[in-house]
C-alpha cells in the first residue's frame, strides 16, 4: 500500500482592497520611497479598513474563494486550521468563527500562532490529520491583519506590514505528491528583539497601556535581521541536504516575505537561481501568517504536477522551519 501525503489540491489568497503606497508613507512619518525600497523591497502593502473587520474577513473570503474553486461542500471539511498573530479576539478562536462564516458546520478548528512561521507550523501540523488516515479535507488558513497592532508613527515597523492572508486545502494523495518532509525550530530567547509587551496575561490592558503604546509590535531590527539570514537559510540547507536535493531540483523556493535581503540570502544559500524563487513582497509587504499562501496563489498558475517547493520561514519567538512538498496538481 502507497504511502499516504497531504497534498494540496487548492490554493486561494485574499487582499484588502486599500493600498497604502510608499508614497503615503512618507506623508505619515520621515521615511521616503528609495528608503524603504532598497532596505525591504516592498513598494506597497494591503490594509483591511473598516469598523469590526478583523482577521477572520480576510480568511473567510480566501476560504469561500478555495471552497468554489475546488467545488468543496464546506460540510465535507473536517478540520480548519488558522495561522494568525492578530485573532478576532483572544478567544474564542478566530477559526472558529471562519467556519461558522463559511458553512464548515461538520470541522473542529482551533488557532496557531507562531508569528510569521504560522502557516509554516500549521501546514505541517494540519498535514499529520491527513497522513494518519484520521481526515480527508483539511483547510490550513495564514492570515493577519498587522495594521492592527502596527505603530504609524513609528518608521522601522510601520513601512513593512500589511493585511492579507491566503488558504490551503490538503486531500490525500497516494501517487508520491503532497508534504514530504519538515524541519521545525524555535527559540524563546528571541523574545526581546520581536514582541508585543501588553494584551496578554503577563500585562493585561489598562489605561496605562494604552497610553504607553504597548500594543504595537516592537522589533529590534538589526538583531532579528542576523538571526533571520542566517537561520533561514540554514533550515532550508538542512532539509534540502536530509532529501537528497540540489538547488537544480527545486522548481521554486517558497520563502517568507519579511526581507528581500533575507530571502536572497536564502535562496543563495540553497543553490536556487532568482527565477525560481516566489516574490511578491513588493505588492504586499510582509502580512506574516499570510505570505506564504499568497505567494503559492500569486504562482498558482506556474506550478506543475511533481514540482519540488521548498517553503521556509521565520518569525518572532523566534520561531523557524522549512517544508519539502510536491506539487499535486497542473494549472487549471
Amino acid at each position: 500500500m502507497s504511502k499516504i501525503r497531504a497534498a494540496i489540491t487548492g490554493v486561494q489568497g485574499y487582499v484588502p482592497d486599500y493600498v497604502l503606497t510608499n508614497a503615503e508613507l512618507e506623508t505619515m512619518v520621515e521615511t521616503n520611497d528609495e528608503w524603504i525600497t532598497t532596505r525591504t523591497g516592498i513598494k506597497e502593502r494591503r490594509i483591511l479598513k473598516g469598523e469590526l473587520q478583523g482577521t477572520s474577513v480576510i480568511a473567510a473570503a480566501a476560504v469561500k474563494g478555495l471552497l468554489e474553486k475546488t467545488n468543496t461542500d464546506p460540510k465535507d471539511i473536517d478540520l480548519i486550521l488558522c495561522a494568525t498573530v492578530t485573532p478576532d479576539r483572544l478567544f474564542p478562536a478566530t477559526a472558529n468563527i471562519i467556519a461558522d462564516k463559511v458553512g464548515a458546520i461538520n470541522s473542529f478548528s482551533f488557532d496557531m500562532a507562531a508569528a510569521c512561521s504560522g502557516f509554516l507550523y500549521a501546514l505541517a501540523t494540519g498535514s499529520q490529520f491527513i497522513e494518519t488516515g484520521k481526515y480527508k479535507k483539511v483547510i490550513v488558513i495564514g492570515a493577519d491583519k498587522m495594521s492592527s497592532i502596527v505603530d504609524y508613527e513609528d518608521r522601522s515597523t510601520c513601512i513593512i506590514f500589511g493585511d492579507g492572508g491566503g488558504a490551503v486545502l490538503l486531500e490525500p494523495n497516494e501517487e508520491g505528491n503532497g508534504v514530504i518532509d519538515s524541519i521545525m525550530k524555535s527559540d524563546g530567547s528571541g523574545v526581546k528583539h520581536l514582541y508585543m509587551n501588553a494584551g496578554g496575561s503577563m500585562m493585561p490592558a489598562s489605561i496605562e497601556t494604552v497610553k504607553n503604546r504597548d500594543h504595537y509590535v516592537v522589533q529590534e531590527g538589526s538583531a532579528v535581521f542576523k538571526f533571520a539570514v542566517t537561520n533561514m537559510a540554514d533550515v532550508a540547507a538542512e532539509l534540502m541536504e536530509k532529501n537528497n536535493l540540489k538547488g537544480e531540483d527545486i522548481a521554486y523556493l517558497v520563502p517568507h516575505q519579511a526581507n528581500k535581503r533575507i530571502i536572497d540570502a536564502t535562496a543563495k544559500r540553497m543553490g536556487v537561481k532568482d527565477e525560481k524563487v516566489m516574490m511578491n513582497i513588493e505588492r504586499y509587504g510582509n502580512t506574516t501568517s499570510g505570505t506564504l499562501p499568497l505567494c503559492l496563489w500569486d504562482y498558482e498558475s506556474k506550478l506543475r504536477k511533481g514540482d519540488n517547493l521548498v517553503l521556509a520561514a521565520f518569525g518572532g519567538g523566534f520561531t523557524w522551519g522549512s517544508l519539502y512538498l510536491k506539487w499535486a496538481y497542473d494549472p487549471k
